[in-house]
C-alpha cells in the first residue's frame, strides 16, 4: 500500500487563518497556498498507508480525553538562525498544546517519534524566504493579535502535489483533565497588521 505522508495540527480558525496563509504568500513563501495556517502538534511524519486507521483511532482516544481551551496569538519571534522561521507566539493555549502533543506522539501509539527540536507551539508565517523578507515578517505581524477556543485538533495528509489536506477533525469530548476551563464560546480578536509599505 506504500506510505502516507501524515501532520497533526490545530488549525487557526477563520477569519485569522485565512488572512494569516495571505500575509505568508505576500511575504513570498512559496509554500504559503498549500499550508493551511496551523500549531503543530505532529510534524509530517511517513507512515504506512497500512496504519491509517490506528492513527484515526489512536487520535480519537486523544480528543475523547480532551476539552476545550482558550488560544492567543500575539507578536512575532523567531528561531533563526538555528532554522529559517519567523512566528506568531502561541502566549495562551501553549500548556495544552504541549500536553496535545505529548500526547499524540505517546510512546505507544503509532505515531510515536522524536522532535528534531524541543517542542515550542507556534505559528509559522515565514520559513526559508531571504532575510529581508523574514524581517519585514517580524515587524509588519509584530503587533498581531488573535484569539478563540480551540475545541478540536485534526489530521492532515500531504498530497503529491504538496498540498496539506484535512483528512479527518477530532473535536474534544471533555471527559479528560485538560488543563484550561472555557465556556463553551470564545472570543476573536484581531488586531490587524500594517499595510505593507
Amino acid at each position: 500500500m506504500g506510505t502516507v505522508t501524515l501532520g497533526v495540527s490545530i488549525a487557526v480558525p477563520e477569519p485569522f487563518g485565512s488572512l494569516l496563509q495571505q500575509r505568508r504568500a505576500g511575504f513570498g513563501d512559496p509554500a504559503a497556498h498549500g499550508i493551511p495556517t496551523h500549531v503543530t502538534l505532529l510534524p509530517p511524519t511517513e507512515v504506512d498507508a497500512s496504519a491509517l486507521t490506528a492513527v484515526e483511532t489512536h487520535l480519537s482516544r486523544v480528543a475523547a480525553d480532551g476539552r476545550a481551551f482558550p488560544m492567543r496569538l500575539r507578536g512575532t519571534g523567531s528561531f533563526r538562525p538555528l532554522s529559517p522561521v519567523v512566528f506568531l507566539k502561541v502566549v495562551e493555549g501553549a500548556a495544552d498544546c504541549t500536553r496535545l502533543q505529548q500526547q499524540v506522539r505517546e510512546s505507544s501509539g503509532p505515531v510515536a517519534r522524536e522532535l528534531q527540536f524541543p517542542y515550542h507551539p507556534h505559528v509559522t508565517i515565514a520559513h526559508g524566504i531571504a532575510e529581508e523578507a523574514m524581517d519585514r515578517a517580524y515587524e509588519e505581524l509584530a503587533g498581531y493579535e488573535a484569539a478563540w477556543t480551540c475545541a478540536s485538533f485534526a489530521l492532515y495528509e500531504q498530497g503529491p502535489d504538496s498540498v496539506w489536506r484535512t483528512l479527518r477533525e477530532y473535536a474534544f469530548e471533555g471527559g479528560g483533565s485538560g488543563l484550561s476551563n472555557v465556556p463553551p464560546q470564545g472570543t476573536a480578536v484581531d488586531t490587524p497588521a500594517p499595510a505593507p509599505r
